[in-house]
């Protein structure tokens, strides 16, 4: 009867432990989101290119703000970024203490949230890229990407911290359910 209890009592410090790495884990996977998502959301914020046309008075000019699509890339990413700096005091309540559950399953809640709509802006900013590189002959867009080469090279790589953010998302779900399902 006395090796049961010591062995449960040996168990507990090891379950703490983890659940303790797992709490570290989640702030800086929560923190290299923020960096993604933030990124991103500068990063095709802050893009446009001007090209000149024949004379300098006429000018053709290509902007985030000119893609529906891309606007709502920028608010979507600033969002998610804004909650996940939001969301840091908590993960560190987690790291002190490992037990809350309550936190846990609301964070669950929102992170998914949070990932449906990073996952829709990435997606959708990723179809008017793919348009802005390859055009689409049957509806008469044309690849504009050959013109306006540094507003495209922009625009795909703030794709990269959305959809790196998108990965990031679904593993702090996982932790978290893991973490839960422990309990």
């Amino acid at each position: 009867m006395n090796s049961e209890e010591h062995g449960e009592t040996s168990k507990a410090p090891l379950g703490r432990g983890l659940g303790r790495g797992v709490s570290i884990l989640d702030l800086v996977l929560r923190v290299i989101a923020v960096v993604g998502t933030l990124a991103s959301a500068i990063s095709m914020g802050t893009t446009d290119q001007t090209l000149p046309f024949f004379t300098q008075f006429i000018r053709f000019k290509a902007r985030y703000s000119d893609f529906p699509t891309l606007t709502f890339f920028v608010v979507a990413n600033s969002i998610v970024s804004t909650y996940l700096i939001l969301s840091l005091p908590l993960s560190i309540v987690h790291i002190i203490r490992s037990r809350a559950k309550y936190s846990k399953l609301i964070l669950i809640f929102f992170d998914a949230a949070m990932l449906a709509l990073v996952t829709a802006a990435a997606s959708s900013a990723a179809a008017i890229v793919y348009l802005a590189h390859k055009g689409n002959a049957r509806a008469n867009w044309f690849a504009i990407c050959q013109q306006f080469d540094s507003f495209c090279e922009r625009i795909s790589g703030s794709l990269i911290g959305s959809f790196a953010a998108m990965v990031l998302m679904i593993l702090l779900i996982l932790f978290s359910a893991i973490s839960l399902a422990r309990r």
